[in-house]
């Protein structure tokens, strides 16, 4: 497939959200509709993106908030009828309180369902069915395994690769496409709070190229570095004893920050 051109993206402000947003632009998206919760940072990742040639609107959003985001995914497909729909926003936390808890879940399920949702129901609801109508979710290789050192993380991020990868067939009856990136470690800001190791570290530019051209290519499970995604996938099929003995030896995660946004 070729580039999209009118190209929606959630948590844009930093990390691969704007990374994302970047590469479309010098990729020559004509419109790109941003979003995220830091004006500041979003107004820089739009004027960079901007400066690349794309027509941009940019809004400050909490995905959690369901009725602003279906508003804003509606406004958006009346600007210009959108082709491709990263849904990325998500935190993460190192301090797994009641409050992070239940903020992590609301972001990185929720907030999925709020923007995912009220795009299908614009795809569906076009006369025109011929056009490009793709939906693309961030979960990560920390899904494919319940990992002790980011639970919550972990286990919206799990939630949502089976999910995604569950519509693709029945979408696919309608012409639309579904796909899922799980990403190992990436240079975002919850990266930036990580004390842990970090195996086979990448920048994010790097990786939303290779996440574009996968997208391109309709690849449904999108994971790498490939040796994070055999580890991860080695541990999700292992006996229940066998991998909670190996958690022991995973490095925990000494992060000092509560919610941290892509």
């Amino acid at each position: 497939m070729q580039n999209a051109q009118n190209i929606l993206i959630t948590g844009a402000s930093s990390g691969i959200g704007e990374a994302l947003a970047l590469a479309s632009a010098k990729r020559g998206a004509r419109h790109l509709f941003l979003c995220g919760r830091n004006a500041e940072r979003l107004e820089s990742v739009a004027d960079r993106c901007r400066a690349a040639g794309a027509e941009v609107q940019a809004q400050v959003l909490d995905v959690a908030d369901e009725t602003a985001a279906r508003a804003w995914v509606n406004a958006c497909e009346a600007i210009a009828p959108l082709e491709l729909v990263f849904s990325n926003a998500g935190i993460g936390t190192g301090v797994e309180n009641e409050e992070n808890v239940r903020r992590t879940f609301a972001t990185n399920v929720a907030g999925n369902l709020n923007i995912v949702l009220p795009a299908l129901t614009c795809f569906r609801a076009r006369s025109d069915k011929s056009g490009r109508r793709q939906i693309v979710i961030t979960a990560s290789i920390a899904g494919y395994a319940p990992l002790p050192a980011c639970p919550s993380y972990s286990a919206t991020k799990a939630c949502m690769k089976p999910w995604a990868l569950a519509w693709r067939k029945p979408l696919a009856r309608e012409g639309i496409l579904m796909n899922v990136i799980c990403p190992g470690f990436i240079r975002s800001r919850i990266t930036d709070f990580n004390t842990c190791p970090m195996p086979f570290f990448m920048e994010a530019d790097r990786a939303a190229d290779i996440m574009l051209d996968r997208v391109n290519r309709n690849v449904g499970l999108i994971a790498f570095p490939w040796p994070m995604r055999f580890a991860s996938w080695f541990l999700s099929i292992c006996p229940w004893r066998l991998a909670e003995f190996i958690s022991n030896f995973l490095p925990e995660k000494n992060s000092d920050a509560t919610n941290v946004s892509f």
